[in-house]
């Protein structure tokens, strides 16, 4: 079986400048004046977006003498639109695509492969290859990787430094250092489990040693009934049913409701994304000097994989100038615009070169995610049909029917496991 998570390697790293670009896109700035580019990002990622491409807009007509025509898109209606638009053969020039979509997308025919660009422009050792796999399809890159976020555990060091704590390296110390926080600090939930959230389900079947789901010949086969995957999720829901770590309340929460009680501080530890600190911060101001960051523990040590989630730039076919298409592409995946979108989100780049800054940070929220990116990076199926499975919250309705008793893990994982066979394979 082929393994769907990648760890990231460690990462050469090449000099490379902002203006590095393919011979047809250097050709472009001298050909694209009066020309148009329309571009789809979506809103909600950077608070200051519109501010942001204003910027961008004035350094890509500076550069290339085009007009950048930027439209804000909303998350929620993005995915019902580039449906309508793609068969309408009314798509945009470039649009950030979520990294499940790109795969779906490039399988419709929308999109236009990009891996030449990226070869002529000497970034194939620059690219955080946890973005690269999830943008490749059938392949061909079809994802120019421009950020990312993983999800890692952020707890409280005020909490640990009272009761005498270390930060768990292992699933055993996991569960010891919620004991101890349980019954020292019942006002404190030591560690929820929430029912509405499949991204933080993902981390224990990988870090038991099982797998999501694989490709078998042209058919896809999910891995959540495995013994090693059952392992992982007995574990982890055992947190719930078997410690009591959790709260009832928490079979229905997602993963924002993980964040609102956290900064209401009734939350011991929890996994939580590498873009969330700032905003609970920003919630909980009292929090300060008060959290901590680690990857999630394997299960005896080293790090247990979590989704390495983000967005690609991708090119549409539809586009009338994909010189013109890549040279914004670059732009913004590339220097300083990339560092300024990464500063501003919380997410990381997904430039290995501008990676380096935070990989090599002493800023305790924001190192151990970095080290859970490179070492602990993970991709969901590459497959059109999974984001299917996503809408039809198989992994979800699998947890909540561990945690509310109405099945067993074994039973669960069985009938997950089915019903994601089914949906991936068009049955």
């Amino acid at each position: 079986m082929k393994k769907r998570y990648l760890p990231i390697a460690m990462f050469a790293i090449a000099a490379l400048g902002l203006t590095a670009c393919s011979d047809g896109a250097a050709d472009t700035a001298d050909t694209a004046e009066g020309d148009t580019l329309n571009v789809w990002i979506m809103q909600g990622t950077n608070p200051d977006t519109e501010a942001f491409f204003d910027t961008v807009g004035d350094a890509f007509t500076e550069k290339t003498g085009a007009t950048l025509n930027v439209d804000f898109v909303q998350w929620a209606d993005a995915h019902d639109r580039f449906v309508t638009a793609i068969a309408g053969g009314t798509t945009p020039d470039v649009a950030e695509t979520g990294t499940t979509w790109t795969a779906e997308f490039a399988d419709a025919g929308a999109l236009a492969p990009i891996g030449d660009y990226v070869t002529e422009a000497g970034l194939d050792d620059d690219l955080v290859e946890g973005l690269v796999d999830s943008g490749t399809y059938d392949g061909d890159l079809y994802g120019m990787p421009w950020y990312a976020g993983v999800r890692s555990i952020i707890y409280r060091t005020d909490v640990f430094d009272e009761l005498g704590l270390a930060a768990p390296t292992t699933w055993q110390e996991l569960v010891d250092a919620a004991t101890v926080i349980k019954a020292q600090r019942p006002d404190l939930t030591p560690f929820p489990v929430a029912g509405d959230a499949e991204m933080l389900t993902y981390p224990w079947v990988w870090g038991a040693g099982g797998e999501v789901a694989t490709l078998e010949g042209d058919q896809w086969v999910s891995g959540l009934d495995s013994a090693k995957s059952r392992d992982g999720i007995a574990f982890y829901t055992g947190l719930a049913t078997e410690h009591d770590f959790s709260t009832a309340g928490a079979t229905t929460w997602k993963e924002t409701d993980i964040l609102d009680n956290f900064a209401q501080g009734t939350v011991a530890m929890a996994i939580s994304g590498s873009w969330t600190p700032a905003a609970l911060l920003e919630k909980a101001p009292d929090l300060e000097g008060k959290l901590g960051a680690i990857p999630i523990p394997g299960q005896t040590g080293g790090i247990s994989p979590s989704v390495l989630g983000g967005s690609h730039l991708s090119m549409f076919n539809t586009s009338k100038n994909k010189d013109l298409a890549w040279e914004f592409m670059q732009l913004m995946t590339t220097g300083d615009f990339a560092q300024q979108w990464a500063d501003q989100t919380g997410y990381f780049p997904g430039n290995t070169k501008l990676l380096q800054t935070a990989i090599e940070s002493d800023d305790a929220l924001v190192q151990p995610f970095a080290e859970q990116m490179v070492d602990g990076g993970g991709a969901l199926p590459v497959t059109p049909k999974f984001g299917a499975v996503q809408a039809k919250k198989t992994t979800n309705a699998m947890i909540q029917a561990i945690l509310s008793g109405q099945k067993t893990v074994d039973e669960a994982t069985a009938d997950a496991a089915a019903e994601m066979n089914d949906i991936m394979n068009g049955n």
